[in-house]
């Protein structure tokens, strides 16, 4: 990062940086964005294979109800994937949907072989059992991971669809070069599509993993023997520079919504940046950070998907003729 990039983002740096500060700054914060853009040169390249073999690409959005949150996570979606040439349908449910039906409307997009890959927005009502339908997305169109299957391959180190968020933080580790065998980390956490995966993806690559959560007496006893913390639970400041050991890496996935002294709003993570900063070896900021990431590796797992949607066609039904740009039959 240089430094008109981060003069460019202002929204997540201190405003009185002095040059000295700023170059340290380069060379400690990681930027999401930039990695994000690395990773869809790639994808689109992989995704221009697959059109020259006949196979396009093709992620719908299931959103249930009208809600801003959600809308907003699929603007940026459909311009990610717009950008890496895939395209991008939304299906928009009513709110009083029943679960039944919503387990048809996922069968019906289950079958129909022009589907690659099926995202299920969050929050949904609460009278249908979220859980459930990520279980009914197939696990060839589960590009998010969320499937009992996905999740459960991460065991025996099968990572082709693994859940977005925790492969982009484990990939945004790698980034920094350290190696992973051996490396003490504390994962604050434990949801089943971040933290336990986070801890699952490291263990597999030989780190030593402590996994905190609410019921954990003094996380910071954990964190400032660790080489490495993950926080992700949406509690704005909740890791502190004097929680951290000395030149640690700070991968921070949280994302509230707070109002500055001043009345205005602003989205930070779980970590208080300016302090960590100070004492962290690396850092990712919030936004710009693991957020970037995430995207673009759902579209990673979108070209995995309709890859291997391709190789079960071909190994299943290469009896049968189908036309140029459709997808597998029949799964």
């Amino acid at each position: 990062m240089n430094r008109t990039n981060v003069q460019a983002r202002k929204s997540w740096l201190p405003n009185d940086l002095t040059d000295a500060e700023e170059k340290l700054m380069d060379q400690k914060v990681i930027d999401g964005r930039a990695h994000a853009a690395g990773n869809l040169k790639v994808i689109s390249q992989d995704v221009e294979v697959l059109k020259e073999q006949g196979w396009n690409p093709q992620l719908i959005s299931v959103m249930v109800g009208d809600v801003q949150e959600a809308a907003l996570y699929v603007r940026n979606q459909k311009r990610i994937a717009e950008q890496a040439g895939i395209a991008f349908r939304e299906k928009r449910l009513p709110e009083s949907i029943t679960e039944a039906e919503m387990q048809a409307a996922i069968a019906g997009l289950n079958a129909d072989p022009s589907v690659s890959g099926i995202i299920l927005q969050r929050p949904m009502p609460a009278h249908l059992n979220v859980k459930a339908l990520q279980k009914a997305v197939h696990p060839l169109k589960d590009v998010e991971g969320m499937h009992p299957e996905s999740i459960g391959n991460i065991v025996y180190k099968e990572m082709e669809l693994g859940p977005c968020t925790a492969m982009a933080a484990v990939e945004i580790l790698k980034s920094t070069g350290l190696k992973l065998e051996g490396l003490e980390v504390v994962v604050i956490g434990h949801s089943e599509i971040v933290g336990k995966p986070i801890a699952f993806l490291l263990l597999a690559e030989g780190a030593t993993v402590t996994v905190c959560h609410h019921m954990t007496h003094n996380v910071a006893v954990h964190t400032r023997r660790a080489d490495v913390v993950f926080v992700a639970v949406g509690k704005a400041g909740l890791v502190t520079g004097d929680m951290l050991k000395p030149g640690a890496a700070v991968i921070d996935i949280g994302i509230n919504q707070v109002v500055d002294a001043q009345g205005n709003s602003k989205v930070v993570g779980d970590a208080d940046f300016e302090s960590c900063s100070q004492v962290a070896g690396w850092i990712t900021p919030v936004p710009g950070g693991v957020g970037p990431v995430t995207v673009s590796v759902l579209m990673r797992n979108a070209v995995t998907a309709t890859q291997r949607q391709k190789a079960h066609y071909e190994s299943e039904y290469s009896h049968r003729f189908v036309p140029a740009g459709m997808s597998p039959v029949g799964l």
